[in-house]
């Protein structure tokens, strides 16, 4: 798959701020996916130790939420542990595993923040604008903003709020488990974001895409038909 957007990665952490701040307003909040065949989840392992990682895209035919295509990319992690500058550690290798996929997906989720981000522009976000794909964020804990509880019953969910932006939604996926937080990425509205994420839930608490996506990244999914690597 051909990448939209590219960039230099290999920055100083100034730096890398100060690429945020000026592609933070190129982020497009609205839209939706109305005919969806494949969604992607995709998720990063960094293992710290021996500061390598590993990339994992999975595409999922919808609604059947069969494996499509598998990609994955291995890798040397170089730029340091920043709060907020997790993009600048883990794109390259998504990027990487993006440009060996074949199979098209219409919209993809990511494991992180999308607009949900002190400079507006977490993993998710970036990663749509560098992939030109509906992009929607999907992080299983917070990194700024406050809301209230979510009610007990999947489907339930409350607005994330930052400096009186509403920036996410926290999503109950599941009865009773921990809530999603849920924000745009790129090219999808927040509406459309949070109806994506809980059509692709199949009664775990994390959307089958980044699910499938986590084992991927782990090494532990098993060969779906067709794997790329």
């Amino acid at each position: 798959m051909r990448v939209a957007f590219r960039q230099e990665w290999d920055v100083s952490t100034v730096r890398a701020r100060e690429i945020q701040e000026g592609l933070a307003g190129t982020v497009v909040r609205t839209g939706a996916v109305p005919n969806l065949r494949r969604v992607a989840g995709i998720d990063v392992s960094v293992n710290r130790w021996t500061k390598t990682g590993r990339a994992a895209i999975v595409v999922l035919d919808y609604p059947a939420m069969t494996v499509a295509a598998v990609s994955t990319v291995s890798g040397e992690i170089t730029f340091p542990y920043v709060p907020g500058l997790l993009t600048f550690r883990e794109a390259p290798l998504v990027l990487a595993a993006w440009e060996k996929l074949q199979t098209a997906p219409d919209a993809v989720i990511v494991d992180g923040q999308g607009i949900a981000h002190p400079r507006r522009i977490g993993l998710a976000a970036h990663l749509g604008l560098c992939l030109g794909v509906p992009t929607v964020g999907c992080a299983k804990s917070r990194l700024i903003g406050e809301h209230a509880e979510p009610a007990r019953e999947a489907g339930s969910a409350a607005d994330l709020v930052d400096s009186g932006e509403v920036i996410g939604r926290v999503v109950r996926t599941r009865d009773g488990v921990k809530p999603l937080y849920v924000s745009i990425g790129h090219l999808v509205g927040l509406n459309a974001a949070v109806d994506l994420v809980l059509r692709c839930c199949r009664g775990y608490r994390l959307p089958e895409p980044t699910r499938l996506a986590h084992q991927a990244a782990g090494g532990h999914l098993a060969a779906g038909p067709v794997i790329e690597k």
